[in-house]
């Protein structure tokens, strides 16, 4: 090889290397849902993750046989309790370390356990008042059994937000800032991230009037939105945006965003539904989240959860039965992964 080609072939592996790095570190998963008939078995699921280098997983409760068959399978596990569970776990500090010791302690030297998620939703709602305490207890039993590096946390949803545009409008309910308020404070002290699910899917679809299909599925070349600066290509950055507005304003802006539920149908609510449509904002989005932040946190790269792995025949409506990338049969829905 003479000197020339040698020059030539450096930097071509430093990119390559850069790339390689970036595939490696890239903190993506997929949502494991069990509200379907004729779904693979735990086991035979674990090996389709593997198969298609999907490096988390998330489950909505501890399933045991689940758990069974992430032993030794190295992917990072998002679990936690059924939101009933929620209330007895603030109430006390012996349930929360029951709970730990019923479905973290029996797998947690060969089940990587990287977040614990208290309360899917639950807030605004009800149950919301109890998920600080229930967090603190159970952060509290993971330290005692020498696992406080996982990272405890909640799940929000949209409705969280009393206001979310423009994004740097982006505020809390004003009934829950109390609740939030505590829930960021522990965030903070683990550095752990706050959860949310954001969907521009059903934005879109329920206001096609004022959303256009290029702003929800990151097609658009143009900006969208200009608010102050910062200027929003896509829905998602906004949206995530308006909570990111929401901690600054209750003055916890150094608490990270974690997105636990993300997706499209890909049936259900034609002509917003599609395959296509389905598998465009999926690979738009992967391609997004995974090399850039959002205009207000452009330097953050947030992990993410696709929603989800199966089609579930079992919910509720066409169009929460097809936010699969496979079928049961583990024919995938369109060529992603």
């Amino acid at each position: 090889m003479g000197p020339k080609a040698a020059q030539l072939l450096v930097p071509a592996l430093v990119l390559l290397t850069q790339l390689l790095s970036l595939s490696d570190a890239r903190d993506v998963g997929v949502c494991y849902g069990l509200n379907g008939n004729n779904l693979p078995s735990p086991k035979v699921v674990i090996d389709l993750y593997k198969r298609s280098q999907i490096q988390n997983i998330k489950i909505y409760q501890p399933y045991s046989e689940v758990l069974e068959a992430l032993r030794g399978s190295g992917l990072s596990v998002s679990i936690g309790p059924t939101n009933e569970d929620i209330a007895s776990l603030a109430a006390s500090q012996d349930a929360a370390n029951a709970w730990v010791n019923t479905n973290i302690v029996p797998y947690k030297n060969d089940v990587s356990f990287k977040w614990i998620a208290i309360g899917n939703e639950v807030i605004p709602g009800p149950l919301g008042a109890n998920v600080p305490a229930a967090m603190n207890n159970i952060r509290t039993a993971l330290a005692m059994i020498g696992l406080a590096g996982v990272k405890v946390t909640t799940v929000l949803p949209g409705t969280a937000l009393g206001t979310s545009f423009p994004p740097s409008a982006g505020a809390f309910s004003s009934d829950i800032i109390e609740t939030m308020t505590s829930i960021a404070s522990l965030l903070a002290q683990d550095d752990s991230p706050l959860m949310i699910n954001v969907y521009p899917y059903f934005a879109y679809a329920s206001d096609p009037d004022h959303i256009s299909a290029e702003y929800a599925l990151f097609t658009s070349s143009v900006p969208v939105v200009t608010d102050g600066s910062n200027q929003y290509f896509n829905l998602f950055d906004a949206m995530v945006d308006a909570f990111n507005a929401a901690l600054e304003k209750i003055n916890f802006g150094s608490v990270k965003l974690a997105l636990a539920e993300t997706g499209w149908p890909s049936v259900g609510n034609e002509p917003y539904t599609s395959l296509q449509n389905a598998q465009t904002y999926n690979k738009n989005l992967l391609d997004h989240v995974t090399q850039k932040g959002t205009p207000r946190r452009p330097d953050y790269i947030m992990p993410l959860f696709f929603f989800e792995m199966f089609n579930e025949d079992k919910k509720e409506g066409p169009v929460e039965q097809n936010f699969g990338f496979f079928y049961a049969n583990m024919q995938p829905v369109y060529p992603f992964w």
